[in-house]
This record gives C-alpha cells, sequence and structure tokens, in this order.
C-alpha cells in the first residue's frame, strides 16, 4: 500500500516528467496537453494530423520509464530521443 505522503510524491516526478516531455515536443513543433487525474497522461498531437500519442510516466525498478500507445517505452533520461520519435510518429 501506498501512502498519502508517497502517492504525492510520484505524481509530482510523474508531472516533472511528463512536463519535461511536453517542453521537448513543443520545442518540435508538435502540441500537446496534460489530462486525466492529476495531470497524469500526457497527449502529444502532430499539426494537420489527427493522430495522436498517450504518454504516461511511471515508476519502473530504480528509476521512470516513458510508456506510450502503440508500445513504446523508453528511459525518462531519453526525452530528447522520445520526442524525435514523436515527431517522426506524428509528421
Amino acid at each position: 500500500m501506498v501512502s498519502v505522503v508517497g502517492a504525492r510524491e510520484i505524481a509530482e516526478v510523474r508531472r516533472h516528467h511528463l512536463a519535461a516531455l511536453a517542453y521537448e515536443v513543443e520545442a518540435r513543433g508538435l502540441r500537446w496537453r496534460l489530462a486525466g487525474p492529476e495531470e497524469s497522461v500526457l497527449t502529444v498531437m502532430g499539426t494537420g494530423v489527427r493522430r495522436q500519442i498517450m504518454v504516461v510516466a511511471t515508476p519502473v525498478g530504480p528509476g521512470w520509464s516513458y510508456l506510450w500507445t502503440g508500445g513504446g517505452i523508453a528511459d525518462v533520461s531519453d526525452v530528447a530521443k522520445v520526442a524525435e520519435r514523436f515527431v517522426t510518429l506524428l509528421t
């Protein structure tokens, strides 16, 4: 069972990682928005394309990973590489 304090800290770290990815995708011309409880899901949208990618950040072992629709997974330290992948998928 996760304590309330632990849950709050996890939510803060999750938002931090999603915000970092949002910054990177916006710098590459993609649009984004945070949704879900405690802004726990990042939606990334291309310009002129109806497709979108839903992303979550989750603790994995000792670190954190991004998971996205279509079976994608990457360590949060690869945020720039993930953003580039989304550009390829959405443009």
